[in-house]
């Protein structure tokens, strides 16, 4: 246990003494410590006030100035790879209104009134709540009225707002006198809503399409008199081409509300006009113009900072005149062949011509057919099917599987098999168009046998052919196969340089049969431009370059010339196909076959004189004629890939035609729409760069 201790009650009390030195020692320290505080209070305010004076002015100056941009400047134009315009600006006369914080609401009433009788607006877009608004700021003491003691005692007790008052205020305008409006009141009403939406210090545009010369001039010859009104001329594009090339240019519009975040951060205000799809969307950053910056005063009124600017120019791969032939050529083509048996349910076709050795696309063009309401057609553009539109592209596909097969070592150039129809236990017979006997890998292609391929995919996938024998797949034979294929650009995207391009159906099932079926191009499908990559990676000896429409971006000029460059768009290489040269020279010979042998499937496709080299491609599809989404009609689609000259290759083609034509047991005509697109777009090419 602890003692208890008790404190002494008669504790003697200590005084303590502090000498004189000690207080003296004390203050010496204590005034030093002031000095010194002030010292370096003094020589910051120096600092501060005289050294830094004009560094702090103008930051000061930056704080207090409010900076606004004016409406969006020009773009730039879009040049064909000649230099010929087929985007450019076309000034728009504009009419506009700047508020000023002096200026009182009987002012701009009375200036609405004035300026409404001579401009012809769309009154008819007056709401109810705008003519209310109107009413209220017209008769401000009669609305004062029809506000209760109670009421406008909340609002010094603060249980309602100034909102609730105004909101109060609206309510109780009378359906009778917003019935009394005149017409002379309701263009009043309605252009004093234009004079007051948005932010106070924004300029309001008033009227910016068909504003006729005299109501443009009435306001420019009177906006001494009119306060805050103003004309300036503002812009729209334009297309000398008219719709040549119309949807891959794409179109300017507004922000749209699902990407206004991303471009707020950006920089941009929601009512800049941007471009939203195709080569507009995708080159938004070398198009955009620079908006002019101004100060906004005392008074609302805005000093001019820095000058508008239009925006760069780009100058595309295209040559909108081979563009503008590869239009019509579809057109006419597909029209014609409406008129043919077997065609009721053909009503497209898509061409693309491309430098292979650059990617650079020279033309391309979807046209399609549908019904003019008179029992006739009318030509649409579908260009963007280009991009977006599969089909089962058939025997084009040969070049690459046949490569598998050199790559594999299962056959070598110049191996000799039989073309007989081939059968698999459970399944039905498989065959080539016709049977073809024995046979050569050149002629396989020059004759596009079935067969050949099929005994290629089972030696490749670790099987020996017997008639009526299972076949199984013993290795990664897909893997083998689609890993060539994506070499080419088959199954994968191009890297086309627009927003929005399809892959094409991949098939998830790999049933040993279906090898058969892809390996003749029968089972996964592809766009017309995986097609056209394909085709120019063999063209230019194995390199698969990125397809692209951009040439070049040019700085914008005061002028109608073209400035500095500033980008050039370098071909690029996305890979090269891993292959020995004489394969893929041996696959080339097989492609000159079948352009050029007095038998080969594809002569006729691009002239002769051209020396030309190809593949055709005849798939067996369906397509949904009652539009429930279900595909419930065989038809057969066609394509055609080539380049000419086969030495030295300087351009590839590559049409297709989906559905072009149906099965009739009764009748068997197969339109040639493909061949007769292929010959004409390529003579079209070879007139312009012979």
């Amino acid at each position: 246990m602890k003692k208890n201790r008790k404190k002494p009650l008669n504790r003697p009390k200590k005084n303590y003494y502090v000498s004189q030195d000690t207080y003296r020692h004390r203050f010496v320290v204590m005034g030093f410590a002031i000095f010194v505080l002030f010292l370096v209070i003094g020589l910051r305010l120096y600092q501060v006030m005289l050294r830094d004076e004009q560094k702090y002015e103008e930051q000061l100056q930056s704080l207090a100035m409010t900076v606004v941009e004016g409406t969006s400047a020009p773009r730039g134009r879009i040049l064909d790879r000649n230099g010929k315009v087929i985007v450019d600006n076309k000034a728009v006369r504009t009419i506009t209104y700047q508020k000023d914080k002096e200026r009182s609401t009987d002012e701009e009433i009375e200036l609405a009134y004035t300026v409404s009788a001579h401009l012809n607006l769309t009154y008819d877009r007056l709401s109810e709540s705008m003519k209310r608004e109107f009413f209220v700021a017209k008769n401000p003491e009669e609305m004062e009225k029809r506000i209760s003691e109670d009421e406008w005692d909340q609002l010094e007790q603060r249980k309602l707002t100034s909102d609730d008052i105004a909101n109060l205020q609206l309510k109780r305008v009378t359906s009778e006198e917003l019935d009394a409006f005149s017409e002379e009141d309701r263009k009043a009403a309605y252009l004093y809503y234009l004079m007051n939406t948005g932010y106070t210090y924004d300029e309001k545009v008033i009227k910016d399409e068909d504003v006729t010369p005299e109501e443009y001039a009435y306001i420019a010859e009177n906006n001494a008199n009119l306060a805050g009104f103003n004309t300036k001329l503002d812009w729209e594009r334009v297309y000398p081409y008219g719709d040549v090339f119309r949807t891959m240019l794409g179109n300017v519009s507004t922000i749209p509300s699902e990407e206004k975040d991303v471009y707020l951060k950006q920089g941009y205000a929601l009512n800049d006009r941007v471009g939203v799809s195709y080569l507009e969307k995708q080159y938004e950053e070398y198009l955009r113009g620079k908006k002019a910056t101004y100060q906004v005063l005392n008074r609302h009124e805005l000093a001019l900072l820095e000058e508008g600017k239009r925006g760069n120019d780009i100058v595309l791969t295209i040559d909108i005149d081979l563009q503008q032939q590869l239009e019509t050529i579809l057109d006419e083509e597909i029209l014609a062949t409406k008129g043919q048996p077997n065609t009721q349910y053909y009503n497209r076709s898509f061409a693309i011509i491309q430098d292979p050795n650059t990617g650079e696309i020279l033309a391309m063009a979807g046209r399609q057919a549908v019904d003019d309401g008179n029992g006739g057609y009318k030509m649409i553009d579908y260009t963007a099917g280009i991009l977006t539109s599969p089909m089962t592209s058939g025997s084009v596909v040969k070049g690459a599987s046949m490569l598998v097969g050199y790559n594999t070592g299962v056959i070598k150039p110049g191996d000799y098999q039989v073309d007989e129809c081939v059968k698999i236990a459970g399944t039905k017979e498989k065959c080539s168009w016709r049977t073809l006997g024995r046979i050569n890998d050149i002629d396989a292609l020059a004759l596009s046998s079935n067969v050949y391929q099929f005994k290629i995919a089972m030696k490749v996938a670790g099987s020996t052919y017997q008639y009526n024998a299972p076949f199984v797949i013993t290795n990664n034979a897909w893997e083998i196969y689609r890993n060539t294929f994506h070499e080419f650009g088959l199954g994968v995207k191009t890297e086309i340089d627009l927003p929005v391009e399809s892959l094409g159906y991949s098939g998830k099932n790999d049933t040993p049969g279906l090898l058969l079926d892809f390996v003749m191009g029968q089972y996964e499908t592809y766009t017309p431009i995986q097609l056209s990559q394909y085709i120019s990676t063999i063209a230019n000896g194995g390199k698969r370059m990125q397809p692209h429409l951009l040439k070049e971006v040019h700085a914008a000029s005061e002028d109608e010339s073209l400035g500095d460059v500033i980008y050039t768009f370098e071909p690029n290489v996305l890979n090269t196909v891993q292959t020995e040269t004489a394969y893929l020279n041996r696959v080339k010979e097989g492609f000159h076959a079948v352009t050029t042998y007095s038998y080969g499937l594809g002569r006729d496709y691009i002239d002769v004189s051209h020396d030309p080299s190809g593949k055709t491609g005849t798939s067996q599809s369906s397509t949904d004629t009652d539009g429930d989404g279900i595909n419930d009609t065989e038809t057969v689609s066609t394509a055609f890939i080539g380049y000419a000259p086969t030495s030295q290759p300087k351009m590839s083609i590559t049409v297709t035609s989906p559905d072009s034509t149906i099965e009739n047991p009764n009748n068997s005509y197969s339109t040639l729409v493909t061949r007769r697109i292929s010959k004409r777009a390529s003579d079209a090419y070879f007139a312009l760069y012979p």
